[in-house]
């Protein structure tokens, strides 16, 4: 299987906005995040769908999701915090983990036409960045 995105990123060989990392996954702001809050988190284990992580690997991607989804709460203080693990766009499991007001938000689409918003990128990561 030829190395995804996130797996280059999980590497070093392509930058990200990390805002948590331990040793079975790490947690990125994408670079077009939707609603208040997004990140998206990625076991370390390249595999194609959730249903094919080992137990370990999927109960350590649901654990950070977890502690990402506290700290979007306590931080952002959405209404919700909601997960979508669609899969479609890269070859590699990560969940979404939105903090949202309504069901608009949640179901919004990125408008990857539009440049990186670096900045905001960078202050989100710094917003929810563990220590």
């Amino acid at each position: 299987m030829e190395e995804s995105v996130f797996t280059k990123i999980i590497k070093g060989g392509l930058p990200s906005d990390k805002v948590y990392e331990d040793d079975k996954t790490i947690a990125i702001i994408p670079l077009h995040p939707i609603a208040q809050a997004h990140v998206l988190v990625i076991p370390k284990t390249q595999v194609d769908q959730f249903i094919d992580l080992s137990k370990d690997d999927y109960r350590a991607v649901m654990d950070t999701v977890q502690k990402i989804g506290q700290k979007i709460n306590e931080k952002v203080q959405p209404k919700r915090v909601g997960l979508q693990v669609i899969g479609l766009d890269v070859p590699h499991v990560h969940v979404h983990v939105i903090g949202f007001n309504t069901l608009a938000e949640f179901r919004e689409q990125p408008d990857e036409s539009q440049p990186v918003n670096s900045a905001k990128n960078q202050a989100l990561a710094k917003l929810l960045a563990f220590e």
